[in-house]
């Protein structure tokens, strides 16, 4: 039997476009046949990156890879030069300079690069541009903040150590993932007094090494944010996440009924920035600053037909796209502040008007070996309208049925 393709974008794609919302099939969880412990969806195993058994390599499994250098953190009093080694190669250029200079601030990072004060090959660069084995940096005097090794911490320090001690969902030797409160930004911006990547300074090592962020979400979006405790590590998982070998499932609450229940968008997003607002605008192709985003969505359950659970499987990594894409379908999600703008719709009573977005899953290769998987639970804003709604958390997932691009 052959299979309809239906489109979510009204207009006609361009060649990269063409697979435009096609449905996926799903296995209901009522042919699955009830899981163990009551959950339904048989015994299928997950699409991910193997068994459930793989997930965590044991430690004493794990291969442990060569210790990492010293890193050299000398104040630069003057300009110098030097070159891209190997093991930077394909590195971010702030990524490069904090782990040349691990005392270097996020701040001042970003102020010497906006500015054009480093340079590569003599071009000025942008901080998310990625050097290459060989290039030449030129790095002008910088101010190094004093680095933290171990040592006893402060009772403020202590506290910010508990706080995210209780986000964590896993960690080991060389990776952390945090279940991140939504409300809390995970880099500091104007006026961001406290952020994620400043409460990591309080688990800076004895080189004076802090974990370093793998990727972002949202200030307002809740769940697994993937932070790398090693140099090592994060060279392995940021290559995973440009390989995309990382998997990440998104849950969020939205109005209305889409259709069809599982499909594909495929836009180009260019962000559009005014005086007071930056979001992401559905671009054509070749459209100036225009890229390429595709996400798999599924209808998880509805609660009549005025809202519905959908589950998210972002294959690219855009900035907003989950969010950008749900409002071009006309299913914004519910409580977001930027995209939703549905006139005359109201909130049901008793849901909180908040950004109604979970990470809830992520699923990447360990660098050392095995898979890590990890799962957030619902933030406490979501969990309400869950039971509100009467919908069931346990339920089966069905885009572990989408495919990965």
């Amino acid at each position: 039997m052959s299979r309809r393709i239906k489109r979510t974008d009204p207009k006609p794609r361009s060649r990269d476009e063409r697979k435009e919302s096609r449905p996926f099939k799903a296995r209901s969880a009522s042919k699955a046949g009830p899981r163990p412990g009551g959950k339904p969806g048989g015994s299928k195993p997950p699409r991910f990156a193997g068994e459930r058994a793989e997930r965590r390599a044991p430690k004493a499994e794990l291969e442990r890879a060569a210790p990492e250098k010293p890193v050299e953190a000398l104040l630069p009093t003057k300009v110098q030069t030097v070159k891209v080694t190997a093991d930077e190669n394909n590195m971010r250029v702030d990524r490069f300079l904090e782990a040349r200079f691990p005392g270097l601030s996020f701040s001042h990072i970003q102020r010497v690069v906006r500015k054009g004060e480093l340079r590569v090959d003599g071009k000025r660069v942008d901080s998310k541009d990625r050097l290459e084995e060989g290039q030449s940096v030129r790095i002008p005097p910088l101010k190094l903040d004093t680095p933290k090794g171990v040592g006893e911490l402060s009772e403020a320090a202590q506290k910010t150590l508990k706080a995210l001690k209780e986000m964590t969902i896993f960690e080991d030797d060389d990776v952390l993932v945090l279940n991140k409160p939504a409300g809390l930004a995970v880099q500091g911006g104007s006026g961001m007094t406290r952020h994620i990547d400043q409460m990591l300074e309080v688990m800076r090592d004895s080189k004076g090494q802090k974990p370093r962020l793998v990727h972002r979400i949202d200030r307002e979006t809740s769940g697994c944010l993937l932070v790398a405790k090693t140099r090592f590590a994060a060279s392995h998982l940021t290559g995973a996440f440009r390989s995309r070998s990382a998997r990440k499932v998104y849950w969020a609450l939205v109005p209305g009924l889409p259709k069809p229940k599982q499909g594909r968008i495929s836009t180009f997003l260019a962000k559009e920035e005014s005086e007071d607002d930056t979001i992401m605008r559905i671009a054509q192709h070749g459209d100036e600053g225009a890229s390429h985003a595709v996400t798999y969505y599924a209808v998880v359950e509805t609660a009549g037909n005025k809202l519905t659970w959908v589950s998210l499987k972002p294959v690219t990594g855009r900035t907003h796209q989950l969010r950008a894409h749900m409002e071009h379908i006309g299913h914004p999600i519910v409580g977001d502040p930027k995209y939703f703008n549905i006139e005359n719709w109201q909130l049901p009573g008793g849901l909180q008007n908040r950004l109604h977005l979970l990470a809830r899953r992520i699923v990447i290769p360990h660098p050392r070996g095995g898979v890590i998987d990890a799962t957030a639970p619902l933030p406490p804003h979501m969990q309400q309208s869950w039971n509100l709604l009467g919908l069931d958390a346990s339920r089966f997932d069905p885009i572990e049925n989408a495919p990965e691009e």
